[in-house]
């Protein structure tokens, strides 16, 4: 017991275990408003793979198509079909096609990175980034909605019709700090928190998992129970950041549909 105790004193001592720190890099700069940071190289790092990708792809279709063009029409069929048509209706569901799958593929892209080496970082960590993201959501469904039902039928039509009248004031309250602020709130912080957590958790396990299995002693063992955990847990962020992703564009979608629903 007291050798254990030992042992663990040890880690205790002299392991640093990772912290918020690990979201901030700056590598050109140590001003906050002004560093180039990681996540900024890795942002526009993934919007040149996607262009690679998508002119690869498509440059030359076939009626018969390559691997390449199959991947990227299944992830474009997946937006398209799976969630714009679906969710925003045949009518409508067209226009918001471009930005649903460029938000998706932008999502899932910098996601990956996280547990993709060297870059071993998700982008969408780092708060800005998800916030970004959901202002714009936020704007092309507000504004879509008022021009397709006008300003104050919009902003009117947040309260569900037979209401008795004592009610309607609170209600259109609860609804206006919904449509202004919760959802997207929510949106960004979903996002956000599954990528910041699921990174520090793999850092955890890998880093603590290296720690002990090259301390020797009993801490080996540990060590080595300690990165099977952390290749469970690599296999599990992946469709972890998969998901995020989806959701995100999903989220994005239904708020769009209740926009420019007729019965908004």
């Amino acid at each position: 017991m007291s050798i254990v105790a030992t042992a663990v004193g040890a880690v205790s001592a002299d392991f640093t275990p990772p912290g918020v720190e690990e979201f901030w890099q700056p590598l050109f700069g140590t001003d906050g408003a002004w560093a180039i940071t990681r996540p900024i190289l890795l942002s526009v790092l993934s919007v040149a793979l996607i262009s690679w990708w998508l002119l690869a792809t498509t440059k030359k279709k076939a009626v018969v198509p390559s691997k390449g063009q199959m991947g990227t029409e299944a992830v474009y069929g997946l937006v398209r079909n799976g969630v714009a048509k679906d969710l925003i209706g045949s009518k409508e569901f067209m226009r918001f096609v471009p930005l649903l799958f460029t938000m998706f593929v932008l999502i899932l892209t910098n996601n990956l990175f996280g547990v993709v080496p060297p870059m071993s970082y998700p982008t969408m960590g780092r708060i800005g980034f998800p916030v970004a993201l959901a202002l714009i959501v936020w704007i092309v469904f507000h504004v879509v909605g008022m021009r397709k039902h006008g300003f104050f039928g919009y902003w009117a039509s947040l309260v569900p019709s037979g209401l008795p009248k004592a009610m309607v004031p609170f209600i259109f309250v609860l609804e206006l700090i919904t449509d202004l602020f919760t959802r997207p709130v929510t949106l960004a912080l979903r996002l956000f928190g599954n990528m910041f957590a699921g990174h520090i958790l793999l850092v955890l396990f890998v880093t603590g998992g290296w720690y002990m299995l090259t301390n020797g002693g009993i801490l080996v063992v540990a060590g080595g129970v300690t990165w099977v955990f952390a290749i469970i847990m690599f296999l599990f962020e992946i469709l972890v950041e998969f998901l995020q992703a989806y959701v995100f564009t999903l989220l994005a979608a239904l708020y769009i549909a209740g926009a420019v629903a007729d019965e908004h």
